[in-house]
């Protein structure tokens, strides 16, 4: 990239609307005009440690770096239809940061961002901080790895996923979730997976009550549990759990292997699945 842009302020509406082939280092984004979509329809962008305090400045853009640098609380909806996009040691603290993106990588990033990753298409996420509710909704062929993440409705309708090495604290997580492999993770919260359909969880420790209910093709492999209280009901499971399950109620089908039990109940004529206490 020849063309540099270097300690400049913009504030204008759609200040650098279409460019192409640039690098931005070190500009803010701020100002009386309280311009919007600074950066909207570029390709071939290169953002290098700037601030943004306005609204949507990258939608529809494609081939993007953004490296470093902040997006404020009113930098709402900053990425939004865009494809091709890499994120490194940015600071993302608005509303909606990522909205029916494709091709996206981030890393070594700090997001506080509700509602963030909604309808997105292929995201690589490495050794990051995010803080959301309703994170990553219906998105799909995402590939998380050393995650720290704390909020409520998270995963929620994605598929075609692997999230490994992850430390979750969270709600109602990876409901309606589908064809997803979660890998050497601790989750922690309530309701987990709810409605789940292929989904796998391989050297984990799951904290929280009522999870893993109403699932089909749900797998645990060499998993621990803690605080799991009406467990399985009405799913479709093959577990192998190495610590002592507070309660289980009404596992549908297949084979349940628990060190230890608290409670089974079985209240439903249809509930077959084999219960198998003692490792």
């Amino acid at each position: 990239m020849d063309n540099i842009i270097e300690g400049k302020c913009f504030d204008e509406e759609r200040a650098l609307y279409g460019q192409h082939d640039l690098t931005v280092r070190n500009c803010r984004f701020d100002g009386p005009a309280d311009g919007e979509s600074a950066f909207k329809e570029a390709r071939c962008i290169r953002a290098e440690k700037n601030f943004y305090n306005l609204r949507y400045p990258f939608w529809h853009c494609t081939n993007l770096e953004l490296l470093g640098g902040e997006m404020t609380d009113k930098c709402r909806a900053a990425l939004w239809y865009s494809k091709d996009v890499k994120i490194e040691g940015l600071a993302m603290h608005g509303i909606k940061a990522v909205r029916e993106c494709e091709n996206v990588k981030i890393e070594n990033t700090d997001i506080d961002s509700p509602e963030f990753g909604w309808f997105t298409r292929g995201m690589s996420m490495k050794k990051s901080r995010a803080k959301s509710e309703y994170f990553m909704l219906k998105s799909s062929g995402l590939n998380f790895t050393d995650i720290d993440f704390s909020g409520k409705y998270s995963f929620q309708y994605v598929e075609d996923s692997v999230f490994e090495n992850c430390n979750f604290d969270t709600k109602d997580a990876f409901w309606h979730a589908k064809n997803v492999l979660v890998k050497n993770c601790t989750v922690k919260g309530e309701y987990l997976a709810w409605y789940c359909e292929n989904v796998t969880f391989e050297n984990c420790t799951i904290c929280g009550t009522q999870p893993l209910c109403y699932c089909k093709g749900l797998k645990l492999v060499n998993c621990k549990m803690y605080d799991a209280d009406l467990a399985f009901e009405k799913s479709e499971v093959q577990a192998d759990i190495t610590t002592r399950v507070e309660s289980i109620k009404n596992p549908l089908s297949g084979c349940i292997k628990v060190a230890g039990l608290g409670t089974l109940i079985r209240d439903d004529p249809a509930s077959v699945a084999d219960v198998l206490e003692g490792k």
